[in-house]
């Protein structure tokens, strides 16, 4: 019964699909796979080698094709794209820390923009139906402003990371215009092109360095004092499967060939989710009370957002997408996740997926309907 409900989701589109996900081997494109497998997908995963010792991925044992290959590699493209021939792709991989990208511009660039416009060459050359490029909230030219971001604001980005996102997210509607224009679909091409951008996520299966939780997580496992930057910037917090359900909703949409959602588009939790850092250190220290932490407000430190937020309108609106859990029960979950994993060495990522299908059920989210 539990298989036969997952495969009825987004209208049982992904079911004996061919999907390449690239980036498979981070935290959100771990969960993806996971999910996308869990629906009956033919599920191919490109990314490079885990970036750290501990992973999701390497946890959840899923027997999926797993490609290691870098993205601004044309030739590995070529070769997994003639092999595999994926009917969509949802392109996740990139470098997405904000103090790496301080530390290597040239990298980050690199990867964010040219590796991203050499999976779009790659997917225009073998005529994938559907492409989903994930970027990221901070590609947008942030004002601190106390409203959230539409999608027809400018893009932009202060840091190198946050510009390399709004390059990728202007490259996207390039193409968009150029090669995947929505005036000639079916004529001169058969390719669909959305992007994404969702805000702050967390869940269980994140190990990077200078993520909030993760970082909370580790300091908490080896009893350490957890020191906390920048406390009052304000984020909003979601689970890392609210944005996945965006991604996957518009992905169906682009397989069943409705050009109106080849758009961009962007999924964010409602402004009561937004937070300030040390509440959510707070939150946390409810769930897991081992938690020890202290302020470290440096005045060199690099420069990092203190208000962004999304406005999810059209993705409400057009999409009837919805978010399933508040910032309680998602930081509940995520303590909770981690909390196992480290006391009793088991993961709940089936669990939490489970939970969050009845939860969103229940709620009659539309991408639950049959």
């Amino acid at each position: 019964m539990e298989n036969l409900v997952i495969h009825n989701l987004f209208n049982r589109i992904y079911k004996n699909k061919t999907v390449l996900v690239t980036g498979h081997t981070g935290f959100k494109g771990s969960w993806l796979v996971y999910w996308l497998n869990k629906m009956g997908a033919n599920v191919i995963g490109y990314s490079l080698k885990a970036p750290t010792i501990q992973n999701h991925i390497e946890l959840l044992s899923l027997e999926i094709p797993s490609i290691i290959g870098d993205i601004r590699d044309l030739n590995k493209l070529n070769e997994t794209f003639e092999k595999y021939k994926p009917d969509i792709v949802f392109h996740l991989a990139a470098q997405s820390l904000v103090k790496f990208s301080y530390e290597n511009p040239i990298e980050t660039y690199d990867t964010n923009v040219m590796g991203t416009l050499k999976v779009f060459e790659t997917c225009k050359k073998y005529n994938v139906k559907a492409i989903v490029n994930i970027t990221s909230d901070k590609a947008y030219d942030n004002k601190e402003w106390i409203w959230g971001y539409r999608e027809n604001d400018p893009l932009g980005g202060y840091d190198p990371y946050s510009s390399s996102k709004g390059c990728a997210d202007i490259l996207t509607n390039s193409y968009r215009n150029s090669y995947f224009n929505i005036t000639k679909y079916k004529d001169s091409h058969n390719t669909l092109l959305a992007s994404c951008r969702a805000g702050n996520v967390i869940g269980g299966g994140d190990w990077a360095q200078d993520r909030l939780l993760s970082d909370i997580m580790v300091s908490v496992s080896q009893n350490k004092k957890v020191h906390v930057r920048n406390p009052k910037a304000t984020r909003p917090w979601q689970h890392v499967l609210e944005p996945l359900s965006g991604y996957l909703l518009i992905g169906q949409k682009l397989l069943e060939e409705k050009v109106e959602f080849s758009d961009a588009w962007n999924f964010g939790p409602s402004d009561k989710e937004s937070i300030t850092v040390e509440e959510i250190v707070k939150k946390v220290k409810k769930y897991w009370n081992k938690i020890d932490y202290e302020i470290n407000c440096n005045p060199n430190q690099l420069h990092e957002a203190n208000m962004l937020k999304l406005d999810s309108s059209k993705a409400h609106i057009i999409l009837k997408w919805n978010t399933v859990w508040n910032s309680e029960t998602t930081i509940e979950k995520t303590v909770k996740w981690y909390k196992s994993f480290y006391d009793k060495k088991t993961i709940l990522t089936n669990e939490h997926l489970k939970t969050y299908i009845k939860d969103a059920s229940k709620k009659g989210i539309a991408w639950t309907k049959s």
